[in-house]
């Protein structure tokens, strides 16, 4: 079997959660990353594809993200594949979906069976609600560090940092942190080599250090 079908038959199921007033980049940022991610090799880039990304949402209808994007979720939190990667944005959505008990088991049910868990800016709210941040270090954007320690103290919260990495559960910072974060990933998994390519194929200057 070539590399680029070995590629495509082991690529990893990302499932990114989307809810109204979600922030668009938070969404759209790993997507990108995780969606240009491929081995290395010369054949067809679908063929070597190493993650296969879904957008899901607590119901089949279209989501309003922060500043009216709508977006049509791939599936929902009742009808999905397992997943092997959760991403979990942020948004001014996550102070609304916070109390949500429902989003917030399927988070729970979701951390027990994928690889790693992960959230981009103010989604950590919603991880840290669901009890996963709890003795844990993570971060979250520069203007939420203080709620997330007031609400959340057995989180170790730490300011200034793009992204936390606690093995099973990565944390970033706000917004485009999440490019990092999901390009980090891609490393931890396939080597800086081809999180660097993924980069230059975005265009993005990714230093790997997570500095921006």
């Amino acid at each position: 079997m070539s590399n680029a079908r070995s590629a495509r038959a082991t690529a990893l199921t990302v499932g990114i959660l989307i809810f109204d007033d979600v922030e668009v980049l938070d969404v759209c940022g790993p997507f990108e990353v995780f969606a240009t991610a491929t081995a290395p090799g010369e054949s067809n880039r679908e063929d070597r594809r190493l993650f296969e990304v879904i957008t899901i949402a607590q119901a089949d209808a279209l989501v309003r993200c922060r500043g009216g994007l709508l977006i049509q979720p791939h599936r929902t939190i009742a009808d999905h594949p397992r997943l092997d990667i959760l991403v979990v944005p942020g948004g001014y959505g996550t102070r609304r979906e916070q109390t949500n008990r429902a989003l917030l088991d399927w988070i729970i049910r979701q951390d027990k069976r994928t690889a790693l868990t992960t959230s981009v800016c103010t989604g950590a709210f919603l991880l840290a609600a669901a009890g996963l941040l709890n003795g844990r270090r993570a971060t979250s954007h520069w203007a939420s560090i203080d709620w997330l320690r007031e609400h959340h103290p057995t989180v170790d919260v730490r300011a200034g940092e793009r992204v936390v990495d606690e093995g099973r559960i990565i944390t970033s910072a706000g917004v485009s942190a999440g490019i990092d974060m999901a390009l980090h990933v891609v490393a931890r998994l396939h080597g800086h080599d081809v999180a660097r390519a993924t980069a230059r194929d975005m265009e993005y200057d990714w230093r790997g250090d997570g500095s921006q």
